[in-house]
């Protein structure tokens, strides 16, 4: 590859090395200059530009990238398009990430012009998240170096998490209060959803050796797949009141101890085929922990042992992790527009009809606390008890808008200003788009990278959809809108920042009048 200073004579074919703007147009950098863009240069006054040339046995940036990715997506693993050298490998189901550290080491020693980072071995990942990314350095790769990362790349995978009938056992002592059994099983539930498996059974029974026992066999009579024993005090020992119980119902004690802090006291057993996991104490708490980590590789299907167990030291202590098991993202909240007047449904508040028994402001806000977003946030303002009532019990943050009267953008101001100002970016949905889930937002989440953020906006047949996720640096200008046309001038404006996702017609369709309504209860039926 030839780089460096052109004239214009002699720079066609050239990929230009940084962004040019010129009067009506811009040409970005990467970019190939043709006959249409030396024109608009010479006219501009420009004589010579900064780029460089490919050379014979060369493959350009986006061509080296998508095949290094094609060579490294394994099962449940697909390259996305290439752009500007780089391409992503995304997750095509939850799961786990399996890798071979040392492998990925070697490629990135071959040559400085190739480069993949990913995810840890055994990281949680979302469908659609991205789990490994390769960028090209220069603007072009030798063939020699691809050549031989062909020979050494070894494929990723994720391997899906699967459905199993787990059973949570609780042990008890007197006095103990009935809100630490019914916390422990909602803390369990929530853990086991997060890693898409529910909870099958529960039981209760007193805290001696022959009563766990007895109720370890009984829920693996009723086909409990994976067991996980709460014991009224952590266990200490393996002679100690869990494990003693484990082993008289004829199980096996595989391992005691963790090298992961919180959750050094978790023990591994098994009954047959059958794993069994005494809790720490941790696990009562929504704070990832080593259990976590155990339940990720379990409910994937990988078969753990004691010296598996043993290598998770290394990344173990964990006492900044954050309050929620699951996959670190970056820190997008979910700011959900419910302040309208709703004047086309007549006089009903459309926000508070009922779809399914679930009102339709609750059915957006549950689908963004299922999401990967750190926070959500509503803005009310007409009839604000109404709505306010819908989300009873509910995790959001709530901020009323005196202002509605004036528009959604007043609503998208309040909204924004109680939000924190370091959020990486935020997700803005509308209240009455009931068939938004989760899923839809976590494949936008997906997309978004930090280290060049771009807006991202659900497509569907040529038309844009709803929720829009905007980073952090577009608050100023979306705190300066007015009137009721949202941020829809902006994305015009900045149209070369934005990524289009393929959508389904779900992003398109709000609920504004009774028709609507009645057409998506049909549809949904």
């Amino acid at each position: 590859m030839k780089f460096g200073h052109f004239p214009l004579t002699s720079a066609l074919g050239v990929y230009l090395a940084h962004q040019v703007r010129l009067p009506g147009r811009t040409l970005r950098k990467g970019c190939v200059l043709d006959a249409d863009a030396i024109a608009a240069l010479a006219q501009a006054g420009v004589e010579s530009v900064s780029g460089a040339r490919l050379e014979a046995g060369e493959l350009d940036e986006d061509q080296a990238a998508a095949q290094a990715a094609t060579w490294l997506a394994g099962a449940q693993v697909s390259p996305q398009a290439p752009a500007r050298g780089r391409c992503n490998l995304q997750a095509q189901s939850a799961g786990i990430l399996l890798l071979e550290r040392e492998r990925i080491n070697t490629l990135n020693r071959i040559d400085e012009a190739l480069t993949i980072g990913t995810l840890p071995a055994f990281a949680p990942v979302r469908a659609g998240q991205v789990v490994a990314t390769i960028k090209t350095i220069p603007f072009a790769v030798a063939a020699e170096t691809l050549a031989t990362w062909q020979a050494t790349a070894s494929p990723l995978q994720v391997a899906p998490f699967q459905t199993l009938h787990i059973a949570l056992i609780m042990s008890t002592l007197p006095g103990l209060p009935a809100a630490l059994f019914a916390n422990t099983a909602a803390v369990t539930r929530r853990r086991l959803q997060a890693l898409g498996n529910t909870l099958a059974l529960e039981q209760c029974c007193p805290h001696d050796e022959a009563s766990v026992g007895q109720a370890l066999q009984h829920v693996l009579a009723q086909g409990a797949e994976l067991v996980l024993i709460a014991g009224a005090t952590v266990s200490k020992d393996r002679g100690d009141t869990i494990p003693a119980g484990i082993v008289a119902a004829g199980g096996e004690i595989l391992h005691f101890g963790m090298p992961v802090e919180p959750g050094n006291m978790l023990l591994y057993a098994r009954h047959g085929k059958v794993p069994v996991l005494n809790l720490p104490g941790c696990a009562r708490s929504h704070r990832i922990n080593g259990l976590d980590w155990l339940l990720q590789r379990l409910l994937a299907g990988l078969l753990v042992s004691a010296q598996d167990i043993m290598d998770m030291g290394a990344g173990g202590l964990l006492p900044g992790a954050g309050p929620d098991p699951g996959v670190p993202v970056p820190r997008i909240a979910a700011l959900i527009l419910a302040a309208g007047r709703s004047r086309r449904m007549g006089a009903q508040n459309k926000l508070c009809c009922e779809l399914d028994g679930v009102p339709m402001v609750r059915r957006v806000a549950d689908a963004a606390l299922a999401s990967g977003c750190t926070q959500t946030l509503v803005v009310t303002g007409h009839e604000t008890e109404k709505v306010e009532a819908t989300l009873q019990d509910c995790p959001v943050s709530l901020v009323y808008n005196p202002g509605f009267a004036e528009g959604m953008a007043s609503s998208l101001r309040c909204g924004l200003r109680a939000l924190p100002p370091d959020l990486d970016g935020v997700l803005i949905l509308l209240g009455d788009m009931p068939g938004i889930t989760a899923t839809h937002i976590n494949a936008l989440l997906a997309q978004f990278d930090p280290a060049a953020p771009a807006i991202i906006v659900p497509e569907h047949e040529g038309r844009r959809g709803h929720p829009v996720l905007w980073p952090r640096h577009y608050r100023p200008e979306l705190l300066a809108l007015e009137g009721d046309q949202g941020a829809r001038h902006l994305l015009e404006q900045h149209a070369d920042q934005v990524l289009r996702i393929p959508a389904d017609a779900a992003m398109l369709m709000d609920v504004d009048t009774p028709e609507a309504l009645a057409a998506f209860t049909g549809v949904n039926a």
